[in-house]
């Protein structure tokens, strides 16, 4: 088997297994969390604006369609189904990695949706470990170009990536290295986990060499220890020991907004943070602006919706849009803005 072949089949395996229930494990962290009802809103359900800003665009939701997988021709049906719908909502996507398409051109279609995505935020997607793989910024610029991005994520996975037979074990260096091209680049870069949490000592560390976005992806959404676990039966005990490994979805989003709080207002203002990781309605959408998101990723519920038709994607919007709205007039919250203001209570 050719060596793409064998990163094909990787992909159409990560895809099949992560939209299964035996990868989503863990404990996000939500459900430790209550917003104290107001009987007393003040508001009109009509008006309630849910819009927001992001990447120097106006999204209809503070919803991103997160980064998932690419490089095959189900991947393509995803991303086309997938963009389709969020034009239509007015909410940002984000692609799987790229580097299927930058080692093989031949693969490049199988990200161009600007033709039916014009007008949103549309998010490559290349893994921080390619740096120490021969990637540097010709090819992370490839990725911004083949997609028409408007910022480039960086996904980080080491955890993943010693597990899975084929992963790249070379971690060594990479911020260095990350920090030599990052200006550079045309637009910016968002660094995102794959499951596993940021750290708040993480986000300092990528702040230092110019990352200003932060993507959580925290644990207790699809796992993807037990993803590469169950892609093999050699790899099954390993990814079971590790599918426990991480930071809870609140706890990291928690621990970015604790270091985004830190800095003086004039820097506080040019971090976003990307509140992902299980995430399953409307109300942890609130949720996750609520403890400090300014946007809130979602993969798994709409990679199903999409491997079926754009119509349960836009069906999924618009379920996830209600919940948001709803929960948003129980608290008194006109705007994604105020509810950045709402207290939660956390439940002992």
């Amino acid at each position: 088997m050719s060596n793409l072949k064998k990163i094909q089949k990787r992909k159409l395996d990560h895809l099949q297994i992560a939209a299964s229930a035996e990868s989503q494990i863990g404990d996000t962290g939500f459900l430790n969390y209550k917003f104290i009802h107001n009987p007393l809103p003040e508001s009109d359900f009509d008006r309630i604006d849910t819009s927001t800003q992001f990447l120097d665009r106006i999204v209809k939701y503070p919803i991103l369609i997160s980064c998932m997988s690419g490089g095959i021709a189900e991947g393509e049906t995803l991303n086309r189904n997938l963009a389709k719908a969020a034009q239509k909502y007015k909410i940002a996507m984000g692609f799987g990695s790229q580097r299927i398409a930058i080692e093989h051109s031949a693969l490049v279609h199988l990200f161009e949706m600007r033709d039916v995505a014009p007008d949103i935020p549309l998010l490559a997607n290349i893994g921080l470990v390619q740096l120490n793989y021969g990637f540097g910024l010709k090819e992370f610029q490839k990725c911004v170009d083949m997609v028409e991005a408007d910022a480039l994520v960086v996904h980080i996975n080491p955890i993943q990536e010693v597990i899975q037979p084929e992963g790249n074990r070379n971690w060594k260096g990479l911020l260095g290295k990350l920090s030599k091209i990052i200006d550079k680049l045309s637009v910016p870069v968002i660094a995102k986990e794959v499951g596993f949490g940021l750290s708040e000592d993480a986000v300092k560390r990528l702040y230092k060499v110019g990352v200003r976005y932060f993507d959580t992806s925290g644990w207790g959404g699809t796992n993807w220890a037990m993803v590469e676990g169950l892609r093999s039966k050699s790899n099954r005990e390993l990814g079971e020991l590790f599918s426990g490994w991480g930071i809870p979805t609140t706890e990291s989003i928690k621990m970015c907004a604790n270091f985004k709080g830190s800095l003086p207002d004039s820097e506080r203002s040019k971090i976003k943070i990307i509140g992902s990781g299980g995430v399953r309605n409307g109300v942890d959408i609130a949720k996750a602006i609520s403890l400090g998101s300014d946007i809130v990723g979602i993969a798994s519920p709409f990679a199903k919706a999409a491997m079926r038709s754009v119509s349960e994607v836009e069906k999924l919007i618009e379920r996830y849009a209600k919940e948001l709205k709803i929960t948003m007039f129980g608290v008194g919250a006109e705007s994604i803005k105020k509810l950045k203001k709402v207290k939660l209570v956390e439940q002992k």
